[in-house]
């Protein structure tokens, strides 16, 4: 502690004001008091105050309120000298009078009169450190005259020469001098020092020299320095780790850093010590030692008691071994183990191992009091009673005190309070435990441990040895223990004044073992030279005083022998007091009687003894370890130079901070912060992964995270690395390396910072630089001798799939288990707030011609900009590029901007300022002339073209890898030197073009302006602009005024409009295929959605691959882009088509024509492809992204095999099958249990499968042969479950009958019975080593068996019902069991004990632990929670199913939650997040268990459905999976003015689709609940919503705006608008109706329903409207008025709507009491009362004429009545389930009808007749409506699965057809009724998908494969001829031939044949 003692103990920081308050309170309470000790603490405590106010005072000399504190300040000085003067404390008084006199006060002369009272001792102040004036002659020892009476008897305080310790005195400190900054250090000496320095908290004016001062303020700004000096430190600790030898002084030195280490350093030195004695053969005494002083000296709180324990374990453990070597070594093993105690002790560490550890060490140090060495038996003693402070148990004594509220808090607090300590007190309590606990009385609460003491050991003739073994018998703690810890406090404070009380006055004073430690601890302090020179002449005097003074200290012959030993050591010292040493000793031998000037003579002629004092740390070895340290490669410097280099590259960019969300399929609107959660997982993870949409913002936030992480490095820290990995040759490996060169680190450098530095990777660009490796691991990262670092990488999100996470998270690939160190975010799009922030910050930083406020205005008028803007690069080039496409005075609601246009205007932009700046530049004659030939030429064009030109080479040379790196001499004559030469026009382009150069790279300012100019060089507008005329007015490129992205204007002429662009082999679209470049792709889908001419051109393509194979690409490319721009192809003929490798993902192709196609390796995951012809079409290679199911009869078991290439199920027959997963082929089936098989469970290998169930027979199969090995009898009741033990060897099965078996695996014989349940056993479950089985059952306990001992080792109690589930933790030291009792409990398997996790209110039947522990999963009947292991906190309540959940499972790899539901739905969960990832939906009823395959790529569910469905995970997912709404489509409409079709949903949104194309035009947020109802204002200029929020919104079709109406207070069922638009009408749960005006929002209620109000309508002429409800009534209602003209009641049940004729003379009402009633609407009464529906009526209609009414019923019927009559015409069946819709169409000749039974029946309305069904649905059809506007009849439908489709329906003279138009999907794959016929290359398991799903056909299989090859090899001549006279015409759909072109057939005989090798094709 020599160098954390220069720094005092903080005080609060208080006021001048607090303070000086403080210090009268102080004051008064010394004046009142009688005792003087007392008064003098309160005078001290009196003085800490004031030098607090002074310190307050001088911090804030300028305030006027603390300058008037002054004044104050020199009063209070002055009172206390004069209080300390009347205690008769002269000098201390006058020291305050001088310090009053300093602040202004009076001056004091001292008073005569006034004398210290010599039986007290002074305490001086611990600020002013002054001492006593000596009365000794400098140089000559003191020592007091004996007392005259020897025969006296021996008072209880003994006296010493007043000139002794007289005051306290400063700590000793180390000569210092201060560093510069990075300046090299002298010694660990000044190191200790600055450190210690740095770590102080309190002023230290008083302390320090001023320079000190200085360099400490200075310094402590310096954080940098401060890094330097700690790393030193750090770096010092890890240099002793690696010296080999671990000397003396290298010890030495790691010990003076020892106390101003941190906690870390600090753990890891103590770790070095504990293994070096540890792992030595022979005892290394010198870590010994240092282990020792590291102990001793530890701050507080460093030392943990577990650290402690197992230091002491292996003390007592060597201490064992040492027994028969040295002394010397037992002796430093004990002084060792006696420090670790006092550390113990002063821990409060107890509960110490009695057999192992406590009763060992106390009989070992028992034994030692046989030595004859008294140094060792002292040692022993000491360590003996500071063992007796540890104790195994809680002592009598420690019960005596606890009961009577005394307990004494031991010598802890003595090290850290021992200023305020009350040594009366504590004098006192040593005396109550030497009196044997007579008259206890409270001790000073500092002291800790109270010890249970004896009287002193008789003061007879006993030799000092004697004692101390006589003292080592008695089992009993001995107050000279706690005396001496007491010293050792006192001294290490510098109270010596205390320390010579406590001495003189201990009642234990004459006990030899204290007198021993008290001579120890003076020679010590005298041996110190850091001490002042008069503290260690008193040290040594005092050691005269005890040896000369028998009367008062005893006559005992080995103190006397010790203190001589101890001086005649000093004597040998080199230090100024020798001489008064050697003074002493001469004195010494002149003392005394002859025997003990004999006693002088023999120890003189001895000399010093074995046992050396621990005076002063020798010096430190050179050279030292630091200076090691010092001498490596300095790399700070280059690290500064690129900190400097990287922030100031960062600039004054606009950045606004990020939010994101969990992952992919999380929604935005779960947003976090993303730099907090980034720099916060860098603490604990090893790899985030930033992901986005391409523009999204990722590398603006990576060079924000780098520049902060910049700002806020320490020396020694992790170095923030920002590595841009297109810029990177080959980044997989030695990636930082490549960096840190591109940098300029030297190759030394490089290997220091490989070596000693950690980083922090910030990796840009993932998919740019086309990675496909993990770069963490192949780069090794974190492996031994490798990089250290932590990665954030960056990738665009849609070029990611399911298995994505493999690319980026830690480990092996095969084997990666650990995903908590990998965390993943996505950045969501810019909020509107996000929005607000960038434009007001871009104005402020680049000072546009806009100001921020004309921004926000056209952001909000232009609405299509408001969804561009949330993407970040959009952002910056719209608020570039706006000024100048739009005029802000003008009306821009019409305007439609897109991304394309957005990016046509930039490039434009950036090209004419890039023309303007290389006008006004300096330009060589040469280079002058170019720039003037391109201007006359066009240099926009010439600047696009070179764009152009320059995207394709990259793509078509790199593979669209971004940088180009260009070197004149190497790549001259390359394709490079096209565009990087310096030919001055070259020259000019690419510096007027967006691109950017670092060094010899060169690359687009961003990644998507290389995409875009790819995207430009397949169509480019301009291109047909010479073909027009006249030129559109808007700028060349601007895609603003309409969809297209240029003005046609109207008297073009149709065939200038029309004109084509032809297909072009040298378009990039033949070169390469784009398929896996979304970006692209997303570019190419704008243009087909703006220009009818690329979407022509693109059918071209596709056209001329069905003739010549070379299109195939260009093809394949073509429908690939036609499908993602949502182009459907129902009834298509697209058969011959070749296009191989194109993604045809969830596009829509029903009833396509597609014979003959070539559609290998295409992607058809979820395809919509139902009655499409496949015929002869070319299959091999295509993705379905599916498996067929398996179709088992009520399966009740399964199980993967270890390796997951077999699965195993058992049926409720008692069969079991075996199928390979490679191509789910049965294997074997095999009947031998006669009942329902329960359980099956392969063994570890698995070559055995075990099995049981209801026939109470345990079964093993050989799984290669599928034979019964074992039939195992036994068990008296049905089986619940077999398992194999962890090694294999063993079988567990448990029962009904209330046991548990365990088998042989090898034999089948019975091991034996588990017996000791009441109850069923309803689970079992091994532990991880397989040494113990829990079980769980009816009984309601837990029970733990040892396998071995087949006994029961604990009995858990606590559930109070059944068990359903138990499961270990993977650690094995936690068990988790589920209960119908609604808990889940977690047992501690070491000492029983339970924690309940509560939450769920209901049955628990399921808990799972994830694979890494720290997380659990449990099942409820009321839903899913997870849990915090270690905390027992509920993280996540998982409910999104539909039905109860009935399994749960972790995948393998950790990253991954299952769940499988009654809905019929397997969920996929973010179990870190609690988000669901994905949803596998195709089973029809509950799946009642899942299985994840040994590798987590396979997901295998068990449904009721009778089939196991295998969900393949690997299969890449595509860039959605949906075209429709996310939930139940409530409601669809039909647009008046026919070109909008709207739908609404439980998803919260609407979405409004394109009437033709159903290409989506607006998705409309805004409502926070499910959206019930839509309808369009007459004009179709509006639209509006109800919704379960209680709002009504009204929206602008066209821009998407809204306005939100307000007044309902509970959920809205329905909005209608009146016949002439001015009024909007809405009904509500609230029991009212309410009547808007459109223009103002003005409302007003309809009140009188006394229920929810179900339905409104208005009546034909407006003036009225009509209302149902729930409660049994319609109302008819005056809308000008709002006066109820009517109430119709007549219903007995809730009236579900209400529907006026359309006369608006009746009024039909439909009831869920089964009946219609028709009403006159002007009187009210009712005409009708329809009676014949057996069920509820959903729905009634009139037709157009008003002469019929149908009705629509849960019957399954729909009905049609003569209105007239009342009489039922017609009933409609055909439906199988409830009829939910039936409505007329326009003409009222059909009726459309929709139901329960997914289908859609259209009829005739005159005759009843069903003219068409159309089955296109998955799912219950909820609403169908009619268009009302077109030419054509269209009929549209929303479905429960959340799709809507339109069919265009076709009536003939004599029939009827629908055709579907367009539809949206579910991403679920459709074939029903699909031809496979001849299908070519489809493999097994697709055929077997597509055969189950409903294809009709037989693909060709191999036979007739191999025999085609032989027909085409005979006759090949013939077919070449045949095709060469083919005809190109496309026969009918229904002509069943093939594909017969020239290029087509021998293709295919060459694929098919195996011949292509031999050239013959």
């Amino acid at each position: 502690m020599l160098f954390r003692s220069v720094v005092p103990s903080p005080k609060s920081a208080l006021s001048a004001h607090q303070s000086l308050q403080l210090t009268k309170i102080f004051m008064e309470n010394a004046r009142s008091i009688a005792d003087r000790d007392i008064a003098l603490v309160l005078c001290h405590h009196a003085e800490a105050a004031l030098s607090q106010a002074k310190s307050a005072v001088r911090k804030t000399s300028s305030d006027p309120q603390e300058q008037a504190a002054q004044g104050k300040l020199a009063t209070a000085y002055y009172d206390l000298g004069k209080l300390l003067e009347n205690q008769g404390y002269q000098d201390e008084a006058q020291t305050f009078y001088k310090k009053s006199e300093k602040w202004g006060g009076p001056v004091r002369e001292p008073n005569p009169q006034a004398q210290p009272n010599s039986q007290t001792l002074t305490s001086p102040s611990d600020e002013d450190t002054t001492k006593g004036a000596s009365a000794s002659t400098p140089g000559i020892p003191v020592v007091s005259t004996p007392p005259q009476h020897h025969q006296k008897q021996v008072t209880d305080t003994a006296t010493v020469a007043l000139n002794i310790f007289v005051g306290n005195v400063r700590l000793p400190a180390v000569a210092f001098k201060a560093p510069e900054n990075d300046e090299r250090l002298d010694d660990t000496h000044q190191l200790a020092c600055c450190l210690g320095l740095l770590q102080a908290t309190t002023p230290l004016d008083e302390i320090l020299d001023p320079a000190i001062r200085d360099w400490v303020e200075t310094t402590k700004s310096d954080s940098d320095e401060q890094e330097r000096l700690k790393t030193m430190a750090t770096d010092v600790i890890r240099a002793f780790k690696r010296d080999e030898l671990k000397d003396f002084k290298a010890v030495t030195e790691v010990v003076y850093l020892a106390p101003v280490l941190e906690k870390g350093d600090f753990d890891y030195l103590l770790r070095e010590f504990f293994s070096g004695i540890e792992q030595s053969s022979l005892l290394d005494v010198n870590q010994l030692e240092g282990l020792a002083q590291l102990v001793q000296s530890a701050d507080p709180g460093y030392l943990e008691a577990d650290h402690l324990v197992k230091i002491l374990q292996l003390l007592s453990a060597r201490l064992q071994d040492t027994h028969s070597q040295s002394p010397s070594h037992i002796y430093k093993l004990t002084l060792t183990v006696s420090n670790v105690l006092d550390a113990m002790a002063d821990a409060d560490v107890k509960g110490l191992n009695r057999e192992t550890l406590h009763e060992p060490l106390l009989n070992y140090l028992n034994g030692l009091k046989e030595s004859s060495d008294a140094y060792l038996v002292y040692q022993a003693a000491y360590a003996f009673q500071a063992l007796l402070c540890v104790p195994d148990d809680e002592s009598s004594w420690q019960k005596f005190l606890r009961r009577s509220g005394k307990v004494i808090k031991g010598v802890s607090g003595l090290v850290s309070a021992v200023k305020g300590l009350d040594l009366n007190g504590f004098m006192e309590g040593l005396g109550n435990i030497q009196q044997g606990l007579a008259g206890a009385t409270e001790i000073y609460e500092l002291v800790k441990n109270a010890y249970e003491g004896a009287t002193s050991l008789a003061e007879g003739g006993q030799g000092f040895l004697e004692g101390l073994k006589e003292g080592l018998s008695f089992n009993q703690r001995r107050a000279w223990y706690t005396a001496l810890r007491g010293a050792d406090a006192l001294i290490r404070e510098g109270q010596l004044a205390k320390f010579r009380k406590l001495v003189c006055e201990a009642p234990c004073r004459r006990d030899q073992a204290f007198q021993w430690g008290v001579c120890q601890r003076l020679g010590e302090l005298a041996g110190d030279t850091t001490w002042d020179s008069e503290t260690r002449r008193n040290a040594i005097s005092f050691l005269g005083e005890i040896y000369q003074n028998d009367v008062e200290w005893g006559q005992q012959p080995m103190i006397k022998q010790w203190i001589l030993n101890i001086l005649m050591q000093l004597s040998s010292v080199s230090m100024d007091e020798v001489q008064f040493v050697d003074s002493t000793l001469q004195e010494l031998g002149k003392s005394g009687d002859a025997t003990k000037q004999a006693l002088y003579r023999a120890c003189r002629e001895e000399g010093a003894g074995s046992q050396p004092l621990k005076i002063t740390l020798p010096s430190i070895a050179t050279p030292s370890l630091l200076d090691r340290v010092q001498e490596r490669l300095d790399v700070e410097g280059a690290i500064r130079q690129l900190r400097k280099q990287r922030l100031k590259e960062r600039g004054n960019a606009v950045y606004i901070p990020p939010q994101a969300k969990a992952n992919l399929e999380a929604p935005d609107e779960s947003r976090f912060p993303l730099m907090e959660t980034v720099q916060s997982s860098l603490t604990k993870k090893d790899v985030f992964l930033v992901l986005g949409d391409s523009g999204s913002g990722k590398s603006t936030f990576n060079r924000e995270l780098e520049c902060q992480l910049w700002q806020s490095y320490k020396k020694g820290g992790r170095i923030p690395l920002h590595i841009n990995l297109p810029a990177i040759d080959k980044p997989e490996h030695d990636m930082i390396a490549k960096q840190l060169r591109k940098h300029e680190f030297t190759e030394p450098q490089i290997r220091e910072v490989k070596q000693r530095r950690k980083f922090i990777l910030i990796c840009d660009g993932y998919d740019e630089s086309q990675q496909t490796h993990n770069l963490y691991t192949s780069n090794r990262l974190n492996e031994q001798s490798e990089w250290q670092a932590k990665m954030v990488i960056s990738c665009r999100s849609e070029y990611v799939g399911i298995g994505y996470r493999d690319r980026f998270q830690p480990g092996d690939r095969n084997s990666r288990t650990d995903a908590s160190l990998f965390q993943e975010a996505v950045i969501t799009p810019f909020s509107l707030d996000q929005v607000q922030d960038y434009i007001e910050d871009y104005v402020t930083v680049h000072r546009p011609l806009w100001e921020a406020k004309e921004y926000k205005e056209a952001l909000e008028r232009i609405p299509s900009l408001k969804e561009l803007v949330k993407n970040p690069f959009l952002m910056s080039l719209t608020l570039e590029v706006l000024p100048r496409m739009v005029d802000p005075t003008q009306n821009l609601s019409s305007t439609h901007i897109t991304r394309v246009a957005l990016y046509d205007q930039f490039v434009e932009h950036w090209l004419e300022r890039g023309k303007r700046r290389l006008g006004e530049k300096n330009l060589s004659p040469q280079a002058r002339a170019a720039f003037e030939s391109l201007s006359d030429e066009g240099f926009t064009q010439n600047g696009i073209d070179f764009l152009k030109r320059l995207s394709v080479a990259i793509y078509k040379e790199q593979g669209g890898q971004p940088v180009v790196r260009y070197s004149r001499y190497k790549d001259g004559s390359s394709w490079k030197a096209d565009f990087f030469s310096r030919e001055d026009e070259r020259q000019l382009l690419r510096e007027a073009c967006p691109l950017i150069r670092s060094g010899n790279q060169h690359r687009f300012i961003h990644r998507s302006l290389l995409e875009y100019g790819l995207a430009l060089s397949v169509f480019d507008p301009a291109d047909l602009k010479e073909r027009r005329a006249p030129e559109p007015t808007q700028a060349r490129r601007g895609s603003v005024s309409s969809d297209m992205s240029f003005v046609i204007l109207d008297n073009i002429e149709e065939e200038a409009a029309t004109a084509e662009l032809k297909p072009d082999l040298n378009s990039p679209l033949a070169q390469r295929s784009y398929v896996n470049e979304p970006s692209v792709l997303q570019f190419l889908e704008e243009r087909v959605q703006q220009e009818p001419l690329f979407k022509k051109l693109l059918l071209n393509y596709i056209e001329l691959s069905k003739e010549d194979k070379m299109w195939r690409t260009a093809a394949a490319n073509a429908i690939t882009i036609l499908v993602r721009a949502g182009m459907q192809f129902n009834h298509t003929d697209l058969q011959g088509i070749k296009i191989p490798g194109g993604d045809l993902s969830y596009g829509v192709f029903e009833g396509a024509h597609l014979k003959g196609a070539d559609l290998r390796n295409v992607n058809l995951r979820g395809v919509w492809l139902q009655k499409a012809d496949l015929g002869k079409a070319r299959m091999k290679g295509a993705q379905f992204g599916e498996l067929p199911y398996l179709r088992l009869n009520k399966t009740k078991a399964s199980a993967y095999s270890p390796d997951g290439k077999l699965f195993a199920v058992g049926l409720e027959s008692g069969e079991i099958a075996l199928y390979s997963t490679l191509d789910w082929v049965e294997q074997w089936i095999a009947k031998e249990h006669k009942n329902a098989v329960w359980s099956l469970a392969f063994s570890p290998k698995g070559d055995q499968l075990v099995s049981a169930g209801l026939d109470k027979f345990v079964r093993f199969w050989d799984v290669e042969r599928g034979k019964c090995s074992h039939s195992l009898s036994g068990h008296k009741s049905p089986i619940t479950c077999v398992l194999y033990s962890p090694q294999g060897d063993q079988v567990a099965s448990a029962s009904n009958d209330k046991t548990v078996r365990l088998w042989n695996a090898e034999t089948g014989e019975l091991i034996g019975p588990l017996e000791g349940h009441t109850h069923k056993v309803l689970c079992i479950v091994y532990s991880p080593d397989g040494k113990q089985l829990a079980s769980g059952g009816g009984d309601s306990t837990v029970r733990i068996w040892d396998i071995e001992s087949r006994s029961c080792i604990h009995t858990l109690t606590g559930h109070t019902d059944l068990i359903k589930s138990v499961a270990f933790s993977p650690q094995g030291k936690q068990l988790a069991s589920a209960s119908n009792d609604y808990q889940v409990r977690l047992w501690n398997l070491e000492t029983g004990a339970s924690r309940v996790l509560a939450g769920h209110t209901d049955l628990v039947y399921c808990a799972t632990y994830s694979p890494k522990g720290d997380q659990l999963a449990s099942v409820s009947k009321d839903d899913l929670r997870l849990w915090d292991v270690e905390t027992g906190t509920c993280l996540h309540t998982l409910s999104e199913h539909r039905g109860p959940i009935t399994k749960v499972l972790y995948s393998p790899r950790n990253d991954q939650l299952a769940t499988a539901s009654d809905d019929g739905t397997v969920r996929l969960w973010d179990p870190e997040t609690g988000v669901c990832r994905q949803t596998l939906s195709g089973h029809s009823d509950s799946v009642t268990n899942i299985l994840y395959s040994p590798k987590g790529d396979q997901i295998a569910s068990i449904s009721s459905d009778n089939t196991v469905r295998m969900w393949d995970l690997k299969a890449a997912a595509s860039r959605h999976s949906s075209s429709g709404h996310g939930g139940e489509v409530w409601c669809v409409r039909y647009s008046p003015r026919g070109d909008q079709v709207a739908s609404c949903s439980k998803d919260y949104t609407i979405r409004l689709w394109d009437a033709e194309t159903g290409a989506r035009r607006h998705n409309l947020l805004g409502h926070i609940d499910e959206v019930n109802y839509v309808a369009y204002s007459p004009k179709g200029d509006m639209l509006a919503s109800a919704s379960n929020d209680s709002k009504v919104k009204l929206w602008n079709v066209d821009t998407g705006e809204c306005r939100t109406l307000h007044d309902h207070t509970e959920l809205v069922n329905q909005v209608v608008f009146s016949p002439d638009g001015s009024q909007l009408a809405s009904c509500s749960m609230d029991y009212s109706v309410r009547l808007w005006n459109i223009k103002d929002g003005a409302s007003v209620p309809l009140l009188g329903h006394s229920d929810n109000v179900r339905s409104v309508v208005y009546s034909p002429q407006g003036n009225q409207v009509a209302t149902t409800s729930e409660d049994n009534t319609a109302r008819l209602w005056n809308v000008e008025t709002g006066e109820c003209l009517h109430e119709l009641a007549g219903h007995t049940k809730m009236v579900w709507l209400a529907v006026y004729s359309p006369n608006g003379q009746q009024l039909a009402t439909a009831s869920k009491d089964r009946t219609v009633k028709l009403w006159d609407v002007k009187t009210g009464k009712c005409l009708y009362n329809l009676t014949d529906h057996e069920g509820e009526v959903n729905t009634v209609a009139y037709s157009p004429q008003g002469h019929q009414l149908a009705s629509s019923c849960d019957d399954e019927t729909v009905r049609i009545w003569n209105v007239e009559t009342g009489a039922c015409t017609h009933i409609l069946t055909g439906h199988t389930n409830l009829v939910l819709r039936a409505i007329y169409s326009p003409d009222g000749d059909l009726i459309a009808s929709s139901g329960e039974d997914m289908t859609i029946r259209i009829w005739d309305a005159a005759t009843g007749q069903c003219q068409v069904e159309i089955k296109d649905f998955l799912s219950a059809v909820v609403d169908i409506a009619w268009s009302t506007s077109s030419e054509l009849t269209h009929l549209v439908a929303s479905a429960k699965d959340g799709t809507v489709g339109m069919w265009q329906v076709n009536k003939d003279e004599d029939r009827c057809s629908a055709r579907l138009q367009w539809r949206t999907t579910t991403g679920g794959l459709r074939v029903t009724d699909t031809s496979i016929q001849d299908t070519v290359g489809l493999s097994k398991l697709n055929k077997d998908l597509l055969k189950q799903r409903g294809a009709a056909g037989e693909p060709m299989n191999r036979l007739r494969e191999a025999g085609k090859k032989v027909i085409g090899m005979a006759s090949l001549a013939s077919r070449l001829k045949q095709a060469s006279n083919a005809t190109t015409e496309v026969p009918p759909p229904d002509t069943e031939v093939a594909n017969t072109s020239v290029e087509q057939q021998p293709e295919q005989v060459e694929e098919e044949s195996g011949l292509e090798g031999f050239g013959i094709f």
